[in-house]
C-alpha cells in the first residue's frame, strides 16, 4: 500500500448540482421494487440455481409481493432461455407480475430475448450497454459518439421487434452501465437519445436504470448525480428513474436511500444482497428501513425466517449472523446494560395497551415479532451479561418473577458459570443453575414436616416442624402471625437465628391444576451480608418456608 499521499486512485469528481434538495427530502412512500435475485444474484453464484431452483425461487418472490421480476439473460444460456419458456408455457406468472429480461445493445442477441418471450403477458426489455470513460477507453476503443450509436441502434431494434411480436405489452428499460463513472452530461445525452427513439409516454414511461456498477464515491455523490439527472431530463414524466446500487464501498444501501431522496422512481436489487463481489443492493434492509420509519414496503416480509430459509437453500450462501433484521444475532444482546434496557423497554410495554402504542424499546429497532422473530432469542447469557437479561430468560421461559433486588445475585451466579464455561449458556442451563443455586434448599437445613395450628386468642399461628440439621433430626415450635415468622422464631428458640426477615414476596406460575408458587426471601446475615433464596411448591405456605430454608442454606454455605 503507498503511504502519505496515495497518487494510484483518482478521487471520484463533484457533480456541478447547485441548490440541491435531497438532503431535505423525506421519504415517503416505498419504490417500485424489482428483484434481480434470478440474473444479477444468480450470475454470481459459485453454483448457479437449477431451474426447478428458479422456479421454487420464483414463487418465493411472487408471494413476498415483487411485480417485477428480472428472470434472466435468455440470450446468454440455454438454462436461463428454458426457464423463462417454463415460466410462461406453463403459465407460471400472474396477471399482475411482469418478468424483465436482459440484453446487451446487439442485434442477435436482442432478436433470441424476443424469441423466448413469446406468448407473454408482459415483460420489460432491459438494454444496457456501458458508456463510462473507461468502459469506452479499455473495454470498447470506442468514442462517445459510437458509444451512443450502440445505445440508440439497440433501442431502435427493440422497438422495431416489440411492434411485430405477440407479447400483450411491452415495457422498455436502458441502463446506462456504469452510469456512476460516466459523465452525468454524457449520460444525459445517452439516454436522452434513446428516449427521442423509443418515444415514451407519461401513460407508457420508459424506464431509465442509473446504475453504480462500482461505487466509486460516496452516497451523497451518487445522490447529487441522481438529482442532476432528474432536473436535467427533458420529459422526466415519461421516465420512471431506477437505481441499482453495488455494494464495493459498503454503502449501498445508503446510496440508493439517498437516490430515492434525490427523485428516485425505482429500486432493483436482491434479497439479503447477494450480487458480484461486493453484492447487489439488499432490498430487504431498505424495505424494513422504511417500514421502521413508518412506511409500507409493500413487501410482504412478515415471515423473514422462512425467506431466508428458502433463499439460503436454492443459492448456497449464508446469511450473516449481524445481517441487518434477518442474522441470527441482529435482536439478541449479550452486554448486561443492553439486556438492561430492553428488559425495561419490555417490562413497559406489557403494561400498556398494544393497538397503537408506539415501539419503545431500546436498542431494538423494530419489533422482532413483525417479521416472524420472536423475543426467545433477544438476550443471550454468557459472561459479558448482566443481571437484567438472566432475569428477562427466568421471566420469559419459566415464569419466574424475580424481586429487583435479587436480579444481581442470580445475575453473578450465572454469569460465574459461563465465566467457567467460557461459552453461552441455554435457557436450559440457566435454569437447571438457578434451581441449583437457589431453589428449595435442603443443606445444612432440612425441612421434614410441618403442623400448625390457630390461637383464636390473638390470631397467632403455632407452628410445630420436623426438621434435619447437619443430619441430626429435632422438632421444633414457634409462633408468629404466619408460617413464616413463627419458623423464624422456632429457629430463634434453639438458637440459630442469627438473621433478620428483610423480604418476602411471591406469585403464582401457570395456571389450572398445573399451577405452583414461586417465593422469594431475603434474609440478613449478622455479619451484614444479604441473601435471597427461592421456594417452589404447589402449597403456597410450603413455597414460602423453603424459600426462608433457601435463603438460610445459602447464607450457610460457603
Amino acid at each position: 500500500m503507498q503511504k502519505g499521499t496515495i497518487s494510484k486512485y483518482p478521487k471520484a469528481k463533484k457533480i456541478p448540482l447547485k441548490n440541491r434538495t435531497w438532503p431535505d427530502n423525506e421519504h415517503t412512500c416505498a419504490p417500485i421494487w424489482a428483484s434481480v435475485d434470478l440474473r444479477d444474484g444468480n450470475q454470481a453464484l459459485a453454483i448457479p440455481m437449477n431451474i426447478e431452483e428458479k422456479l421454487k425461487f420464483f414463487d418465493c418472490l411472487v408471494a413476498t409481493g415483487f411485480k417485477e421480476i428480472e428472470v434472466g439473460f435468455p440470450s446468454a444460456s440455454d438454462t436461463e432461455y428454458n426457464f423463462i419458456r417454463r415460466l410462461i408455457e406453463e403459465k407460471r406468472i400472474p396477471e399482475d407480475v411482469t418478468i424483465q429480461v436482459l440484453v446487451q445493445a446487439r442485434e442477435h442477441l436482442i432478436k433470441k430475448t424476443f424469441e423466448s418471450l413469446e406468448g407473454a403477458h408482459s415483460a420489460i426489455i432491459h438494454l444496457y450497454n456501458s458508456t463510462s470513460p473507461l468502459q469506452r477507453k479499455v473495454t470498447f476503443n470506442k468514442s462517445k459518439e459510437e458509444i451512443k450509436a450502440i445505445a440508440v441502434e439497440g433501442t431502435r431494434l427493440v422497438k422495431s421487434l416489440s411492434e411485430q411480436c405477440d407479447i400483450e405489452h411491452i415495457r422498455f428499460e436502458y441502463s446506462p452501465e456504469s452510469f456512476s463513472d460516466t459523465e452525468v452530461e454524457y449520460a444525459l445525452e445517452v439516454c436522452q437519445a434513446v428516449m427521442d427513439v423509443w418515444k415514451p409516454t407519461k401513460e407508457n414511461p420508459i424506464i431509465l436504470n442509473l446504475p453504480a456498477t462500482v461505487e466509486i464515491s460516496t452516497p451523497n455523490v451518487y445522490a447529487d448525480q441522481i438529482e442532476w439527472f432528474c432536473t436535467h431530463l427533458e420529459n422526466r414524466e415519461s421516465a420512471i428513474i431506477s437505481l441499482h446500487t453495488h455494494n464495493d464501498r459498503g454503502t449501498g444501501i445508503a446510496a440508493t436511500e439517498l437516490g430515492l431522496l434525490a427523485g428516485a422512481d425505482r429500486v432493483e436489487g436482491t434479497l439479503f444482497g447477494n450480487g458480484e463481489r461486493t453484492g447487489n443492493l439488499d432490498i430487504v434492509t431498505v424495505a424494513l428501513n422504511l417500514y421502521s420509519q413508518g412506511i409500507d414496503p409493500k413487501l410482504d416480509l412478515s415471515d423473514l425466517a422462512s425467506l431466508r430459509k428458502l433463499y439460503e437453500e436454492v443459492t448456497r450462501m449464508q446469511v450473516p449472523e449481524r445481517h441487518p433484521y434477518s442474522g441470527d444475532l441482529v435482536f439478541t444482546a449479550f452486554s448486561g446494560s443492553h439486556q438492561d434496557a430492553i428488559k425495561k423497554g419490555m417490562d413497559l410495554r406489557n403494561k400498556q395497551p398494544q393497538d397503537h402504542t408506539l415501539w419503545e424499546v431500546p436498542y431494538l429497532l423494530i419489533d422482532p415479532n413483525d417479521i416472524g422473530r420472536n423475543y426467545e432469542a433477544i438476550i443471550r447469557i454468557n459472561s459479558q451479561s448482566g443481571k437484567g437479561g438472566v432475569a428477562y430468560l427466568l421471566n420469559h421461559d419459566y415464569g419466574l418473577d424475580l424481586p429487583k433486588a435479587m436480579h444481581p445475585e442470580v445475575g453473578d451466579a450465572i454469569n460465574s458459570v459461563a465465566d467457567k464455561a467460557s461459552r453461552e449458556l441455554s435457557t436450559e442451563e440457566i435454569y437447571h443453575q438457578f434451581k441449583e443455586s437457589f431453589v428449595n434448599l435442603e443443606a445444612p437445613l432440612k425441612l421434614l414436616s410441618i403442623d400448625r395450628t390457630f390461637n383464636d386468642a390473638d390470631d397467632s399461628l403455632i407452628l410445630k416442624a420436623e426438621i434435619e440439621k447437619a443430619g441430626e433430626q429435632y422438632s421444633i415450635q414457634g409462633t408468629g402471625n404466619g408460617p413464616i415468622s413463627a419458623f423464624v422464631n422456632a429457629l430463634d428458640e434453639n438458637g440459630w437465628k442469627d438473621f433478620t426477615l428483610n423480604d418476602y414476596r411471591q406469585h403464582s406460575i401457570g395456571s389450572g391444576s398445573k399451577t405452583e408458587a414461586a417465593a422469594y426471601v431475603q434474609i440478613i446475615g449478622s455479619q451484614g451480608t444479604q441473601v435471597y433464596g427461592c421456594g417452589i411448591d404447589p402449597n403456597i405456605e410450603k413455597a414460602g418456608l423453603k424459600a426462608l430454608l433457601s435463603a438460610y442454606n445459602r447464607l450457610h454455605t460457603d
